[in-house]
């Protein structure tokens, strides 16, 4: 089982660690052991170092940063065999730890998706992200995580499609040669992928500027033949591909299975309840309903973009959208260009990034909010601040738009009369999803009766 990415682009902790499995297994030709003779573990760590070592300054002899965390992981380790200082157990394949070869428990996390039984102490995985940060930045380079369903690309089963759908198994493209297609049918999983459009161009631009992990909620099997239609030659992810079998809480996801500083990663998912302790790091985006299965799954009653023959604009689309704010923060990040870097966080970065959106907009809001809720404790009041928009509950000259339900409110009627922009709540929902201030006109009062929308709440 080959555990480590051949490509310099790479150079992160978690290949940093894959690499080492590798060396370690190269004598053992079953991909699932999780062990090494006790007997020679201390003499083996000493030829493995140096193996290692050789290996890396082999592979990327013109670039010293890529070698950061891997020298020094080697290095600490050739220091432990050779130590009279006793072994911390930093971690363990199984139950062994890998730099003495003594059976222990460890209570740590564990990093299936760099190998099975792999897992590391808390302190390690600490020292290993401060010395993953340094390089990164030697690199110019953040981390960003991204989910694969509604995000990157749409599946479905092949029995979920509809009859209007069928006309999609003519234009499916060849497994043989997944560079330049976006539709397959996977056969042998019973399913078919459509990829997003601009998802090509978005990974090839955002490889340059992170280092990328792909994590799903779906199983191991199905995440690597997803990776495989997204990164057929291995250049984006190596084996930073993360599933559900490799979280630690079960139906959430969680950066602790990430090799990056929490500072220095982005998210990009379509679910926000995801992710509840990396709300901050989190870029939510727009779900890509393609297929008819996908509306149902979430039970939207319109319908899906293969029912309509139609697909999202590549220039004008969602991940065309979100890669400007990818480059935002990360020109933001570093920018000055300085040595020290240890201030910056993404978090506000983004934070920053947002308030742009809406910044210089007044709203008030009319018949959107229940009678007893305060309005100032309402979700869509708090989105619109986050985009950089001022709220108030009563109208002045300074008011630029009114976001209301009915046209016949004394707010909409005052925001006509004074020619003020009067739309629905979808305008501030579209420019959270999309992280664009949209067009007006596209959100007026008289959308919401082609939509069918009557659930008009009593006005505070």
């Amino acid at each position: 089982m080959s555990v480590a990415s051949d490509s310099p682009v790479h150079s992160s902790s978690s290949d940093d660690l894959a690499a080492f499995l590798e060396t370690e297994l190269d004598s053992d030709s079953d991909s699932s052991s999780e062990s090494f003779p006790i007997g020679q573990a201390h003499d083996a760590d000493a030829q493995l170092s140096n193996h290692r070592l050789k290996r890396q300054k082999l592979e990327y002899p013109e670039d010293e940063t890529e070698n950061v965390a891997s020298v020094t992981f080697s290095e600490e380790i050739s220091e432990a065999s050779s130590s009279k200082v006793p072994c911390e157990h930093p971690g363990t394949f199984g139950n062994m730890c890998f730099v003495c070869g003594q059976k222990v428990e460890v209570t740590g996390v564990s990093f299936g998706y760099i190998h099975k039984g792999f897992k590391l102490q808390q302190d390690e995985v600490t020292r290993l992200r401060d010395i993953d940060m340094k390089a990164l930045q030697s690199q110019r380079k953040l981390c960003l995580v991204l989910d694969l369903d509604h995000t990157l690309l749409n599946s479905t089963v092949l029995r979920d499609l509809k009859p209007e759908e069928e006309y999609l198994k003519s234009h499916t493209h060849s497994l043989q040669d997944v560079s330049g297609g976006d539709i397959f049918m996977l056969e042998f999983m019973h399913m078919m992928t459509k990829l997003r459009p601009f998802v090509h161009s978005f990974l090839k631009e955002a490889s340059t500027m992170f280092v990328m992990y792909i994590y799903t909620m779906g199983d191991r099997p199905y995440a690597r033949q997803m990776a495989k239609l997204l990164d057929p030659k291995g250049e984006y992810f190596g084996e930073r591909i993360i599933s559900r079998d490799d979280g630690t809480m079960k139906h959430q996801k969680s950066l602790d299975v990430v090799l990056g500083q929490e500072k220095a990663v982005l998210i990009l998912d379509d679910t926000e309840n995801a992710w509840p302790g990396h709300k901050d790091n989190l870029i939510v985006i727009e779900r890509y309903h393609f297929f008819a299965s996908s509306c149902k799954q979430f039970d939207h009653r319109f319908q899906s973009l293969s029912q309509l023959k139609s697909d999202e604009s590549e220039p004008d689309g969602v991940l065309s959208a979100v890669l400007k704010v990818l480059k935002q923060t990360h020109s933001l990040f570093f920018q000055d260009g300085g040595e020290d870097l240890s201030s910056r966080d993404v978090r506000s970065l983004l934070k920053q990034v947002r308030k742009e959106i809406l910044k210089g907009c007044k709203v008030v809001f009319s018949r959107v909010f229940p009678t007893k809720c305060r309005a100032e404790d309402h979700p869509l009041w708090r989105v619109a601040e986050g985009l950089g928009a001022t709220c108030a509950t009563e109208v002045d000259a300074s008011v630029t738009h009114v976001v209301g339900m009915d046209v016949g409110t004394e707010k909409v009627r005052w925001a006509i009369r004074e020619k003020k922009f009067v739309v629905h709540r979808g305008w501030i929902d579209a420019a959270n999803y999309l992280w664009k201030k949209q067009p007006e006109e596209n959100f007026g009062l008289e959308q919401l009766k082609k939509q069918g929308t009557d659930d008009v709440i009593v006005e505070k």
